[in-house]
């Protein structure tokens, strides 16, 4: 999970048997513990369903689902899904990241986290352009 700036807010891993949005009710519930004044969530369309009414009732977070319109046609971006797919983009630049080469979810779990901590690193280090 993502802030709006593509700022990692946390991670979790799981084996292929376990489902998005049952996966998603465990991530979704320990994001809104650590962070208490989250009130929105944008999510894509595999996470419709149940999981919206949940999230309202039991978390008290507005899970809002993020569509493609009906009547676009090939390549669209869509601005807030955009953020999570340049995360994925530098994630994807970390070597071990690319393939799954970890043999437990924790283990994985902790190279994403490795993995953007080397990202805000550079952004912390970047010069700043001057503007005048």
């Amino acid at each position: 999970m993502v802030d709006t700036l593509g700022l990692l807010l946390t991670v979790m891993v799981t084996s292929a048997d376990v489902g998005d949005r049952a996966a998603a009710q465990v991530l979704l519930a320990q994001v809104a513990a650590a962070h208490h004044l989250l009130a929105l969530v944008w999510a894509d369309g595999g996470y419709t369903g149940s999981l919206v009414e949940h999230c309202l009732a039991a978390l008290a977070l507005v899970l809002t689902i993020v569509k493609r319109s009906d009547d676009m046609r090939g390549f669209v971006v869509l601005p807030k899904r955009w953020i999570v797919e340049r995360f994925f983009a530098h994630l994807m630049q970390s070597r071990r990241l690319v393939r799954d080469f970890e043999r437990s979810t924790s283990s994985a779990e902790a190279m994403v986290y490795w993995s953007m901590t080397q990202l805000m690193t550079r952004r912390l280090a970047r010069p700043r352009s001057s503007r005048a």
